[in-house]
């Protein structure tokens, strides 16, 4: 660990314990590549701690808690969606995972670091207020979010979700939280379906920028450049935090988009710009998806330097 490093890299070996299937894209080989390419970074190191039940009533519900517990298996592994799967880890994973997410926050906004990421497992911009889907089981970010808005008192956050899947969860569990503003690019038509620029939030606070299949990041950046940037900037936001999926990248098998980790550095770099601009700099990342794994290596990799390369 470097003690007196500016980006914190929070995370646990829970989130290695949270088991899919053989051949299921969220397999635990994708955070073990995230590790170890970010082993050589003198990054701030911290373990996860375990969410309680009252941190993660913010936004999900103690029954649908109760329902996912009931679930878990005690050995082997339990579908509870189409593509969502639980091993008897997975809760503890989960846990671990929001628990990243607030100590981060608090980090951030406690001025013991000026930015973090949280390399964890399972993902959770897809988890609905009362469904899991999508891999996803509580939405990490919205919950970040959420915290920082009621702990620690701050009138305007940012969620930004450049995943190559809607961050449909994010959308419903911010979707009545006007001092959140939440924006995700996403490919569309794709799985989930949702993300039209027509969803715009109860307070006109959700930004959605739907992009075609097939396209490069020159249209990711000009979509950007014309509506992502001027909301941000006149938004203000005290803090941002990113939901980092990696699976826009040409190499990404569960999709269309043909970035390249070059537009990863330029999102990243101009979202710093933004936070530090309104914000001090502070930012929060979490990690959503990615399944391309030396891809994902490489992205992640870019990401975490340019969030330090950033700091003061």
């Amino acid at each position: 660990m470097t003690q007196n490093a500016k980006t914190a890299l929070i995370t646990h070996d829970d989130c290695l314990r949270h088991e899919t299937p053989p051949g299921h894209p969220e397999q635990v080989a994708r955070l073990t590549h995230v590790l170890h390419a970010l082993e050589s970074l003198p990054l701030q190191r911290v373990g996860a701690p375990m969410a309680t039940d009252d941190q993660i009533t913010a936004l999900h519900p103690q029954s649908y808690i109760d329902a996912l517990t009931a679930q878990l298996p005690t050995e082997g592994q339990a579908q509870i969606d189409g593509d969502t799967w639980m091993s008897a880890a997975s809760m503890d994973a989960a846990r671990r995972g929001v628990g990243a997410v607030l100590l981060a926050t608090d980090m951030v906004l406690g001025g013991q670091v000026q930015n973090a990421f949280c390399a964890i497992r399972p993902p959770g911009h897809h988890a609905e207020t009362q469904t899991a889907m999508g891999f996803c089981l509580f939405g990490n970010a919205a919950l970040a979010a959420q915290h920082a808005l009621d702990h620690h008192g701050l009138s305007r956050v940012a969620i930004v979700d450049f995943d190559v899947h809607h961050g449909n969860g994010t959308q419903d569990l911010m979707w009545n939280e006007g001092r959140c503003l939440t924006i995700t690019s996403q490919q569309m038509p794709l799985w989930p379906g949702t993300g039209e620029a027509s969803e715009t939030g109860a307070a006109q606070n959700v930004l959605n920028i739907p992009l075609p299949p097939a396209s490069d990041g020159a249209t990711m950046r000009a979509a950007y450049d014309a509506q992502v940037w001027p909301r941000l900037d006149a938004f203000a936001p005290q803090l941002i935090i990113i939901s980092a999926g990696f699976d826009a990248h040409k190499d990404d098998p569960l999709a269309q988009l043909e970035w390249d980790t070059d537009d990863y550095i330029w999102l990243t770099q101009n979202l710093c710009d933004l936070a530090a601009k309104h914000a001090g700099g502070k930012i929060v990342s979490t990690l959503e998806g990615g399944y391309d794994l030396n891809a994902l290596a490489r992205a992640t990799h870019a990401h975490v330097k340019t969030l330090m390369e950033a700091t003061k």
